[in-house]
């Protein structure tokens, strides 16, 4: 039964700072919120060219492959904290720099399509392990950027990520000459 994962965190299992990612996430079981975007993000990649992919809407703008590679880093690091913090691990876990992170990151040089294909099977994995936490896991808390966090609220926070995300690719990386 799924109804455990359809209760939404309330605002003490997470830092403020993840207010909107958590209050943008749609009502209901948020594991089908996680498949129906896998599948939103693939097809935005179907309908992206090559050459818009490498697309900045303003000089100092990541590229929509590079915004894709976020959400991707993203998402492997609050996953980590999820299955960490589910599996009882109680250390205290740092906070993710994204512009360091994507200071080291390489998806300038890689493909849409290759980028595409670790965040589908990165959403996968991510999928399976969230369906797997009982009620009891999504309950369990740790600490993380030197905040409490609960399992649940990091489930909630994935998806509100990826929601931030991709309405900004739909929104503001759509090429000039192709819109």
């Amino acid at each position: 039964m799924a109804s455990h994962r359809s209760n939404r965190p309330s605002p003490s299992e997470y830092n403020p700072f993840y207010a909107g990612y958590v209050n943008s996430v749609p009502d209901g079981d948020v594991v089908e919120t996680l498949i129906n975007q896998q599948k939103a993000v693939l097809e935005w990649v179907e309908k992206t060219s090559a050459a818009d992919a490498d697309y900045r809407y303003a000089p100092d703008k990541w590229s929509a492959k590079e915004v894709l590679g976020h959400m991707v880093d993203t998402e492997w690091i609050f996953t980590y904290r999820a299955l960490r913090f589910a599996r009882g691990d109680q250390s205290a876990l740092p906070g993710m720099d994204q512009d360091q992170f994507m200071a080291g990151a390489n998806f300038a040089d890689r493909s849409l399509e290759d980028i595409s294909a670790e965040f589908s099977g990165l959403r996968t994995a991510s999928i399976r392990l969230l369906t797997s936490f009982s009620e009891e896991l999504l309950s369990r808390t740790g600490t993380a950027s030197d905040s409490p966090i609960s399992v649940r609220a990091l489930c909630w926070i994935i998806a509100g990520h990826c929601q931030h995300h991709l309405k900004i690719l739909k929104e503001r990386y759509v090429v000039p000459n192709h819109a």
